[in-house]
C-alpha cells in the first residue's frame, strides 16, 4: 500500500499533515487536561473555564473560511507553516499570561492557529490521494488528534509534579519543531496540485450559497457541540464528580484518544468500502450512538457501578463522538467541485467551531445553575441527535455544486 511505502511523497506529505495535528491538539488539549490547575490558580468557575474553550472555538468560526479559501489560492504548505507559527505564539502567550484577560486573548490566537489546519490537510488528502483511498488517508491523517491528545493528556497527569507554565513552553517547542519540518511539503505541492482557485473571495462566496453544503456545515455544528463538550469537561467532570485524582482524569483523558486513534483509521477505511459509497449513513450510526453514550455519563457518580457506567460511556464516546471526524471531513471535501474543496472545507469548519465555541459556555451556565452535571450531558446528547437528524433526513450525499 503506499501508505507503508516511505519512498512515496504522498506518504511523506500524509505524515506531515497529521504530526501537524498532533502537534495543534498538543496545544488545546493540554490546557483541557490542565484545567483543574488552571482554575485553581485563576480561581476560575466552570463558566469562566467553558469561556476559554470559547474562545479557542470562536477564533476558529472566525479565521476558518478565509483559511479555506486561502488554501484553494496558496496551496497547502503555505497555510500550514503560517499556522504553526501562530500556534507556537499563542502556547508562549498561555504560559506567560498574568491574568484571566490574557489567558482567553491567548485561547483566541491558539484558535486562529488551529483554524488553518483542518482546510489545508483536507485539501492535500484531496491533491494527494484518489477518491477510493480518501477515507483511510483522513483517517490517518487525523489519528495525528488523537496521538496529540495521548501527549497531551501525560502533560494533564504530570501536573502534579510540574508548574503548568513550563508544560506550556514546551508545547511552544514541539509545535516549532513540527512547523519546520513542515517546510518539506513545499517541494511536493506545486507538482501534485491540479486544481489551484485564481479567485479565493468568489470561491468562498460559491461555497456558502449551496443550500446542501449549508445543511451539512450547521448539522456538524450540532454534532461538535458534544465532541467539545466531551473533551472540555471530561477531566473536571471526572475529578469533581466521580472523586478520581488530577493524575487518574489525566490517564483516562489519554485512554479516550488512544481509543480515538484507532477507531478513526477504522471508520475513514469503513466509509471508503461499506454503504455502497455514502459516507454519511456511517456518519449517522456513529453519531447516534454517542447520543446514547452521551446520556450514560448523567448517571456517573462516586462508586464501583457507576464507574463501570462511566467508563464505558467514556471508551464508547471515545470510539464515536471523538472519532466521526474522518467521515465527516471526507464528505466535506467530496461534496464540491475539487477546486473548491478548501473553501468547502473552511466552511464546514466555521459550522464546527460555532457548536464548539457555544457548547463549552451552555455546559459550564447549566452546570453552575444547576450544581451538577447531569442536565448538561443530557442537554449535550440531545443537541447531538438533532444534528444527527439533520444530515440523516436533509442532507443529500453526491450532490456536488456546480463547476462555474
Amino acid at each position: 500500500m503506499q501508505f507503508l511505502n516511505l519512498k512515496n511523497p504522498s506518504t511523506i506529505c500524509l505524515f506531515l499533515m497529521a504530526s501537524s495535528h498532533t502537534v495543534g491538539t498538543v496545544n488545546i488539549v493540554s490546557v483541557l487536561a490542565l484545567a483543574p490547575v488552571i482554575s485553581r490558580e485563576f480561581e476560575l468557575s466552570a463558566t469562566q473555564f467553558g469561556f476559554f474553550v470559547t474562545c479557542y472555538y470562536g477564533a476558529q468560526a472566525f479565521w476558518s473560511l478565509p483559511s479555506g479559501g486561502l488554501t484553494d489560492r496558496y496551496g497547502v504548505a503555505r497555510v500550514l507553516i503560517v499556522s504553526h507559527v501562530v500556534m507556537a505564539s499563542s502556547a508562549i502567550a498561555l504560559a506567560l499570561a498574568p491574568n484571566y484577560l490574557s489567558c482567553l486573548t491567548a485561547m483566541f490566537l491558539m484558535g486562529v492557529g488551529y483554524a488553518m489546519t483542518n482546510p489545508s490537510t483536507s485539501r492535500g488528502v484531496l491533491d494527494w490521494f484518489p477518491p477510493g483511498q480518501r477515507g483511510l488517508a483522513m483517517g490517518l491523517k487525523q489519528v495525528g488528534v488523537p496521538i496529540g491528545g495521548i501527549i497531551a493528556a501525560g502533560n494533564g497527569a504530570i501536573a502534579e509534579w510540574y508548574n503548568w507554565h513550563s508544560i506550556m513552553l514546551f508545547v511552544a517547542l514541539l509545535i516549532f519543531l513540527n512547523g519546520l519540518l513542515t517546510a518539506n511539503l513545499l517541494r511536493f505541492e506545486n507538482k501534485n496540485s491540479p486544481f489551484r482557485a485564481a479567485n479565493a473571495y468568489k470561491g468562498i462566496l460559491q461555497v456558502i450559497k449551496d443550500k446542501n453544503v449549508n445543511i451539512f456545515v450547521w448539522s456538524n455544528g450540532f454534532l461538535n457541540f458534544g465532541q467539545t463538550n466531551f473533551f472540555s469537561f471530561l477531566a473536571l467532570f471526572l475529578t469533581e464528580v466521580a472523586l478520581a485524582s488530577q493524575s487518574l482524569a489525566g490517564i483516562a483523558l489519554g485512554c479516550v484518544h488512544a481509543v480515538s486513534a484507532l477507531a478513526r483509521i477504522a471508520w475513514g477505511n469503513l466509509s471508503d468500502s461499506a454503504f455502497s459509497g455514502r459516507r454519511s449513513k456511517l456518519l449517522t450510526w456513529l453519531c447516534l450512538a454517542a447520543v446514547i453514550f452521551l446520556s450514560g455519563l448523567s448517571i456517573v457518580g462516586p462508586g464501583m457501578s457507576m464507574w463501570t457506567i462511566g467508563l464505558l460511556s467514556i471508551v464508547g464516546l471515545g470510539m464515536t463522538i471523538a472519532s466521526y471526524a474522518p467521515v465527516g471531513q471526507a464528505i466535506g471535501v467530496e461534496m464540491v467541485t475539487p477546486r473548491l474543496a478548501g473553501s468547502a472545507m473552511g466552511f464546514n469548519m466555521v459550522g464546527i467551531h460555532v457548536g464548539g465555541m457555544i457548547g463549552p459556555i451552555v455546559f459550564g451556565i447549566i452546570v453552575d445553575w444547576a450544581g451538577n452535571y447531569q442536565i448538561s450531558w443530557l442537554t449535550t446528547a440531545a443537541t447531538v441527535a438533532v444534528g444527527t437528524a439533520l444530515i440523516a433526513l436533509y442532507f443529500k450525499e453526491g450532490e456536488k455544486l456546480v463547476q462555474k
